[in-house]
């Protein structure tokens, strides 16, 4: 009688002992907390991974606010929308540069006067559209203040030129025909005068000045630059009698050093 053959039968698995590599010395697992091995990638008891993904990194702070703090899609990506919003504020600053330009050069000017210095200047000629006998336009800068303009009538003026271009910082009026007290109402004196700046451009700049009826100083700041001739007409005056003519003693101008 034939014998079949024996079927193959496989061996038991061996359990082998943990070796010394597995000293749990290593971090602990993220989700059992068993410690592993520096170099494994697979915790040895729960099989999570031990190697965690990276945050994300921080968002600049302009990407937190709409409308790019999340993509808006058109034509498939917010690059678009983004492009258009930079053009438009990008075009927005131009145009408030060009409108707010004529101030902030004003302002920058005028801190500049405050820090800088001054000095005074000379005018190249003096002019009158008139004047009495004996007191010419060249007596209101002649740096004496007994001497005057004496202007027939309100409405005349007097003209300063100067040879070059400066920053007409301020100006200091001495009214009157004298500094005594005594002889200072002798004469007619301005009360009103109007101020026309012109420029190296030929633009002509103006303002009010109003005096007070009194001998001394008296400044009037200005600020105006390129200044090439200033004019003083008078407008109103006090004392003004038939026969008085009404005396501007002295004008001095200072520049932005």
């Amino acid at each position: 009688m034939a014998v079949q053959p024996a079927k193959p039968v496989a061996p038991r698995p061996v359990v082998r002992a943990s070796t010394a590599d597995e000293t749990p010395d290593g971090p602990p697992c993220p989700r059992c907390g068993t410690p592993n091995l520096p170099d494994r990638r697979f915790c040895r008891r729960c099989a999570a991974p031990l190697t965690l993904t990276a945050p994300p990194p921080k968002l600049p702070w302009w990407r937190t606010r709409w409308p790019f703090r999340r993509r808006v899609r058109i034509g498939g990506s917010g690059n678009a929308l983004r492009r258009t919003i930079a053009l438009l504020v990008l075009a927005a600053v131009v145009v408030a540069g060009i409108l707010l330009y004529p101030t902030g050069k004003d302002v920058y000017q005028d801190v500049l006067d405050k820090l800088r210095g001054t000095a005074p200047i000379t005018p190249a000629a003096a002019s009158a559209s008139a004047a009495v006998e004996g007191h010419p336009a060249t007596a209101a800068d002649d740096g004496l203040t007994n001497t005057y303009w004496g202007a027939p009538a309100v409405g005349d003026s007097v003209t300063f030129s100067f040879r070059t271009p400066f920053r007409l910082v301020d100006l200091i009026i001495h009214n009157g025909g004298s500094a005594d007290p005594q002889q200072y109402k002798q004469q007619g004196r301005p009360l009103v005068l109007s101020l026309e700046v012109t420029d190296a451009h030929g633009k002509s700049h103006g303002q009010q000045v109003t005096l007070n009826d009194q001998p001394g100083p008296q400044t009037v700041a200005t600020g105006i630059s390129d200044a090439v001739q200033v004019k003083l007409t008078i407008r109103e005056a006090a004392g003004a009698d038939p026969g008085r003519a009404i005396a501007l003693a002295e004008v001095e101008f200072f520049k932005r050093t």
